[in-house]
């Protein structure tokens, strides 16, 4: 809209449905999202208004709450639905805090989808050849792109932790700074979106696809989650003498609870379930463990004021507002119930049958609509409208043959 008209506080409205569009821009059935198909009202957060520095002319973006006409939060939108779990912790007297991590991959332009993603050419005219993880000197080739990646965090307020080049071909990681996690979802979207603003500029592709390259580790959005005591500031994963409490161990008895419930919203799209497959470091499982990357729970070493549960199942794919919300929620049941998690498991280990999670998109779908757990912490309205919009992206999926199905099975008898 016009800068005068959201100046002047002019309502902005939406078409309900619009919560439930699928990636391909079609719509499930009018019954998942009302048959009137009325409006909401973008309500934009104050906090969240952001002049765009990559843009030439002035431009700015505003994230905002999608309220029901009647003034309460649609039960539809993901952003309404993680303050909903925020408001369930402080009725308790709590506030949890997380942190994400970023993987991304930058490439050069694809035109044709049909071929595979190039790492792009670098200052140097030759493309990485996949030996830079971790090397101090891995970005060059991209450094006018990272400054300004940096220059226009900065401009937006976004403030990062560590960057390092990751283990893929022109793989890449940002750590987010833990805080409040309505503020992390925000930021985690506004820097995907930026991502991919600033590659444009500078003629590059940046891919939060889940696995994009074949042989390749695959993208994730890792949850670092703990809990704080609002009246004391205090992390209440750890008593005073620095032990884990009965509130931590709760805490991982209700993400294992619902973990396999859950996996769709963290693993939402067919090639989620790519990266899955292959489980190191991409753990498809609901295991925890002291700092082992193979679980898909991970306590990772820290001291007693920083205990916190990190989840390793949420690709770079997921919507960060919905799996975020998951996470925290998942977390809050096994509190409320005192639910108790199996024991840690370290080294290397076989995944009992009772902590698999789903392996495709249409395992998750069946789980998640199976699921009471999910219909209790988030409504039925929103769980169904979700499972129908999936279910018309995984149609979509199935409606075409792959060329690994015609390059294997066209000879076979």
């Amino acid at each position: 809209m016009t800068a005068e008209g959201f100046l002047e506080r002019r309502r902005l409205q939406l078409a309900r449905g619009v919560l439930l569009q699928c990636i391909m821009g079609g719509y499930p059935p009018a019954r998942f999202y009302g048959s009137d198909d009325g409006d909401l009202a973008l309500i934009a957060e104050p906090g969240q208004i952001h002049r765009l520095p990559w843009s030439d002319e002035p431009r700015a973006l505003a994230i905002c709450d999608a309220d029901e006409l009647t003034g309460e939060s649609s039960n539809l939108s993901t952003r309404g639905q993680l303050k909903a779990v925020i408001a369930r912790y402080a009725a308790r007297g709590l506030a949890p805090v997380v942190a994400t991590e970023l993987e991304f991959f930058v490439f050069a332009p694809n035109t044709d989808p049909t071929q595979p993603f190039r790492p792009p050419v670098g200052l140097d005219g030759r493309r990485e050849d996949g030996l830079s993880a971790f090397s101090v000197s891995s970005n060059n080739g991209l450094r006018p792109f990272f400054s300004e990646v940096y220059k226009c965090m900065a401009a937006l307020g976004l403030p990062r932790d560590t960057f390092m080049h990751e283990m893929g071909v022109s793989q890449f990681e940002i750590n987010l700074l833990h805080g409040d996690p309505l503020l992390l979802a925000d930021q985690t979207f506004l820097f995907k979106h930026l991502l991919k603003e600033v590659a444009l500029k500078h003629g590059l592709t940046v891919v939060c696809m889940a696995k994009p390259l074949a042989h390749t580790p695959g993208s994730s959005m890792h949850i670092h989650q703990s809990v704080v005591d609002i009246a004391t500031g205090k992390n209440v994963f750890s008593d005073n003498h620095g032990e884990p409490t009965a509130m931590f161990r709760h805490f991982i008895g209700g993400q294992q609870a619902g973990m396999a419930d859950f996996t769709a919203l963290f693993a939402p799209n067919v090639n989620s379930y790519q990266r899955l497959c292959h489980p190191y470091a991409s753990p498809n499982n609901a295991c925890w463990s002291h700092d082992n990357r193979a679980a898909g729970l991970r306590i990772p070493a820290s001291a007693p004021v920083a205990r916190r549960v990190e989840n390793r199942l949420p690709g770079a794919d997921a919507n960060p507002y919905l799996a975020i919300a998951a996470s925290l929620a998942a977390g809050l049941h096994g509190i409320e119930h005192e639910l108790e998690p199996s024991e840690a498991i370290q080294g290397e280990f076989e995944v009992p049958d009772n902590l698999s999670l789903p392996c495709t998109l249409h395992a998750a779908l069946e789980r998640l609509k199976r699921s009471q757990l999910a219909r209790e912490l988030f409504g039925q309205e929103f769980i169904e409208g979700y499972i129908a919009s999936k279910t018309m992206e995984l149609t979509s999926f199935f409606d075409e043959i792959t060329p690994w199905e015609r390059r294997v099975l066209a000879a076979q008898a």
